[in-house]
């Protein structure tokens, strides 16, 4: 289902990933009280700490995912997100692949990320575990959230 994937650092300025982007805060918001919301704008994603990677097939955007890179060992994960028609196809797990490579390849050794405790997210974090991460303390400037699951992985 991923053949012809092509996974590219995106400028943040085509309409399709403006409008993911918008779709990904919408269901944050819906999903989440305001202040357990750690989802970044489009303002915040373009801070020179963070790689945005968007995943397209031909001229359809299938998905996104960012690294932020927090010091020169721990970078964090923002922004994983697929669309309605590319989800159970396997361009997450192609997303968080390539963010693993790349990650490892800049010699980050802690990989951390924050996902909601709802059910909502139960699918995120299931793939998360998949992928070897586990449940950790909150990380960065992060705070005890019980709507906020904080995850890790190891890079060597």
């Amino acid at each position: 289902m991923t053949e012809n994937l092509t996974i590219r650092i995106d400028d943040l300025e085509s309409p399709q990933i403006l409008a993911l982007l918008q779709a990904h805060l919408e269901d944050m918001y819906a999903t989440s009280p305001p202040e357990s919301v750690h989802a970044l704008d489009i303002t915040k994603l373009k801070q020179p700490k963070i790689i945005f990677w968007s995943a397209w097939q031909q001229q359809q955007l299938l998905g996104c995912i960012a690294l932020k890179l927090h010091d020169s060992q721990l970078a964090e994960i923002k922004s994983m997100r697929t669309t309605v028609a590319a989800r159970r196809r396997g361009i997450a797990s192609a997303l968080l692949n390539h963010l693993l490579q790349h990650a490892a390849g800049l010699g980050v050794t802690r990989l951390c990320l924050e996902t909601g405790s709802m059910a909502f997210f139960e699918p995120a974090r299931a793939l998360y575990l998949k992928f070897g991460f586990s449940e950790c303390t909150p990380f960065a400037d992060y705070q005890p959230d019980p709507n906020s699951v904080f995850m890790e992985k190891f890079l060597r």
